[in-house]
């Protein structure tokens, strides 16, 4: 990847985030999952735009990549992406948790639009991914499939069943992005459950895991294009809140109501920003 590359992630992450703060604003609910949803937008924008295989034109174009969105409570950075490439009509993501829309605040199934599982319930997300590798494995195809989980959702034995099992079955297509912010809905993770050397947890599990920081684009990439025999984890380290001075590692923000004058200062400083 070189640096203009970076330079054009960069900018579309830039974009991604000021999307969030226009839909934030609007939000049919009045309050989304702000924090966590902008922790992953560096993430999800090298994902999308530099590995996933697919077709906006053709969403069931079945030798396209998937996406799971497993801590589905961030789902604006996802919304905003899918907006971008043409999935999501302008009129739709401005309709985000109102009467009759599609878009709520976790994601609900719908293949024409991107959105492959509904998800909501935590820990989940990483079982669909696995039993879709297996599918994909035993169909000879070239697939991959790319799940988004949770620090926090490390709680959940779901998961672990989920890891165990993608290493029994040898899913070298299965790739799991850990979204490491260190916060969750009630706390850090050291005041609810240690998250401590999930490095060494996932590795013992049969996994060849990679650490990050979840914000270098360069990085990012070339977590995604490491080769491997096995399942593979990105272990990223983030920051909550990312890309606002006011919310960044402020548990405040995992899910609050975004003001008209907030959301102007944010708008100042993001477009500041070069």
């Amino acid at each position: 990847m070189n640096l203009e590359e970076i330079k054009n992630i960069s900018f579309f992450s830039k974009k991604i985030r000021s999307k969030i703060l226009d839909i934030s604003l609007e939000a049919g609910a009045s309050s989304s999952h702000f924090g966590g949803s902008l922790s992953t937008v560096d993430l999800l924008s090298v994902l999308y735009k530099k590995i996933l295989n697919f077709d906006s034109k053709n969403p069931l174009w079945e030798k396209r990549d998937r996406f799971i969105l497993s801590k589905g409570h961030a789902c604006l950075g996802f919304y905003a992406i899918l907006n971008d490439l043409g999935f999501i009509t302008n009129e739709e993501l401005s309709l985000f948790e109102k009467n009759d829309s599609f878009l709520l605040g976790h994601p609900v199934l719908n293949k024409d639009k991107g959105i492959e599982f509904s998800n909501g319930s935590l820990g989940m997300g990483l079982s669909l991914g696995v039993g879709v590798a297996i599918s994909l494995k035993k169909k000879n195809s070239k697939s991959n499939v790319y799940v988004l989980i949770g620090d926090g959702e490390c709680n959940e034995g779901s998961i672990w069943e989920a890891a165990m099992s993608a290493s029994h079955f040898n899913l070298y297509n299965l790739t799991a992005i850990l979204d490491n912010n260190n916060l969750q809905q009630t706390g850090s993770n050291n005041e609810i459950m240690s998250t401590k050397s999930l490095n060494l947890k996932w590795s013992s599990f049969g996994w060849e895991v990679i650490n990050i920081d979840g914000h270098n684009v360069k990085e990012i990439y070339e977590a995604y294009k490491a080769e491997t025999k096995k399942p593979k984890l990105i272990l990223a380290k983030t920051i909550k809140g990312k890309g606002f001075s006011f919310s960044e590692n402020n548990n405040d923000w995992h899910h609050k109501i975004l003001t008209k004058k907030q959301y102007e200062e944010a708008k100042k400083e993001i477009n500041d920003k070069r």
